[in-house]
């Protein structure tokens, strides 16, 4: 793990009586956050253009395949750069997701629950139905033994009920990924969203075509685990080798603590439902208001 002594943050002016110009391309050292909360960061232009139509294969048919994509030159250069996905891709999805979780387990317990009073942000989907069941009086040995079937559920349930969301991307995202798929840098996700339902929220996002593979909550037993076999992918497809930059883009300190666990940049965007005076208290490397605000080279550089 690398050591930041410094993290620069850009956020929107605040009505306290800071003040700062342009605030998309400024940033400031959280070493003087009480004092200054901005200082000046000239973010570098990157001239969008069309994505390459041979730069990706179809996804896969089976919802559990890894989509691969096929490079039109060396991509181990440009690093990895890892996306969650609510709160930080996508904001105000809708009840959809949380529907499609009270659903499973009412299909296989019987049980009546809810996720009011259970803090979802951060979590993965699969400590969301344990918390559930548990509110709920649900024994361990319950809450283990349904688990499977209720994890195959949500995400069934999930993908038919899916609205459009093209309008619910966070904004900058699509055109960071937009950026990055010009310039070769795979990118992937790593998400509390079971596979489905994450694969489901980026295709009708808009978003699908950008992602070359994915680390979901059934997949690990916590977030840094998902960020570890992410990497472990890229490196074995020969995407990344050992020295490559490697940054992850989150809205909560779940996503800055997963990335310090793997020794990679945690980036941290306040378009989620925490403030960006908490993540700056968690000590993310950059902290943005948005996406709006990243260039490549602030990711990788």
């Amino acid at each position: 793990m690398f050591h930041i002594s410094f993290v620069r943050v850009a956020l929107i002016a605040l009505s306290d009586g800071m003040r700062c110009n342009s605030w998309q391309n400024r940033a400031c050292d959280t070493k003087q956050f009480s004092e200054r909360f901005f200082a000046r960061y000239h973010e570098r232009s990157v001239t969008p253009q069309k994505p390459s139509a041979q730069d990706t294969l179809p996804r896969p048919r089976s919802s559990n395949a890894t989509p691969v994509a096929v490079p039109s030159r060396p991509l181990w250069g440009d690093g990895l750069v890892l996306f969650d996905i609510d709160g930080t891709l996508l904001r105000r999805a809708g009840p959809h997701h949380r529907e499609a979780l009270v659903e499973a387990v009412r299909q296989a317990t019987g049980l009546e629950t809810t996720t009011d009073g259970i803090p979802v942000q951060g979590m993965l989907d699969r400590d969301i139905l344990a918390a559930m069941l548990g509110a709920a009086g649900a024994s361990r040995n319950l809450i283990q033994r349904s688990m499977p079937r209720m994890v195959a559920v949500a995400q069934s349930v999930y993908v038919r009920r899916c609205p459009d969301l093209r309008r619910k991307v966070c904004p900058g995202a699509r055109m960071l990924l937009y950026r990055l798929s010009r310039r070769g840098v795979p990118t992937g996700l790593v998400t509390g969203n079971l596979t489905r339902i994450g694969w489901k929220k980026m295709e009708r996002a808009g978003l699908r075509h950008y992602l070359r593979f994915g680390a979901f909550a059934e997949r690990a037993r916590d977030r840094a685990g998902l960020v570890r076999l992410a990497i472990r992918h890229a490196r074995a497809h020969g995407w990344i080798q050992r020295n490559s930059p490697i940054a992850l883009i989150g809205d909560h300190p779940n996503d800055i603590r997963a990335a310090r666990a793997n020794g990679v940049r945690a980036i941290s965007v306040a378009t989620g439902l925490v403030s960006a005076e908490d993540l700056a208290r968690h000590s993310p490397d950059l902290l943005v208001p948005d996406m709006r605000s990243l260039s490549i080279e602030m990711l990788l550089g």
